[in-house]
């Protein structure tokens, strides 16, 4: 069991990383809004043939990026919805028991079909050379497209890392504080 949860650390390790790049997203997505409007309502040229809804586009890339590296640490940070009403009543056992259905029933299933049907569309997306459809637009669309494989196969390391330590838990191989971490609720 120690193995696995080496490599749930690794992979927990690689979401924390994946979620500074998406922070770092969120840091120019505001440079790039205040430059957005700066340039748009106080009448500074635009540099290097830039247009309004490319930079526009632009802030869409960088929202939808913020949210697809960070969603798989948020998930192993226990940032997600529970009904906590009822489950802070229960053991710790049945929470480790309803966290494992959960992830096996729910989370890597939907994880790994969100995989399996994105590919196609990102797929035609790059082999057709899909731009925006606005004519001053951006192109490459395949770019934010394929933020969709992160996003679920970042959701599926999450689930795989918990699973892990909700297997762990049950087994009684969980030292107090990674219990406390796993199943504090996070809020």
């Amino acid at each position: 069991m120690q193995g696995l949860l080496g490599v749930s650390r690794v992979i927990d390790r690689v979401l924390a990383t994946l979620a500074g790049i998406g922070g770092w997203m969120g840091f120019a997505l505001v440079v790039v809004v205040c430059y957005d409007v700066i340039t748009r309502y106080f009448g500074v040229p635009k540099p290097a043939g830039l247009n309004s809804t490319m930079i526009q586009e632009f802030e869409y890339w960088l929202h939808s990026g913020l949210i697809v590296f960070a969603i798989g640490y948020a998930y192993t940070r226990n940032a997600h919805v529970r009904i906590e009403l009822l489950r802070d009543s229960f053991s710790n056992r049945t929470k480790h028991l309803i966290e494992v259905i959960g992830l096996l029933a729910a989370l890597i299933p939907y994880a790994a079909i969100g995989l399996y049907l994105s590919w196609p569309f990102v797929k035609q997306s790059f082999i057709s050379g899909e731009i925006s459809k606005s004519q001053t637009g951006l192109s490459n669309l395949w770019i934010v497209k394929a933020g969709l494989l992160v996003l679920f196969g970042m959701l599926l390391l999450a689930g795989i890392s918990q699973l892990i330590k909700s297997l762990a838990g049950l087994s009684g191989a969980l030292g107090a504080d990674e219990e406390e971490e796993l199943l504090g609720g996070g809020h």
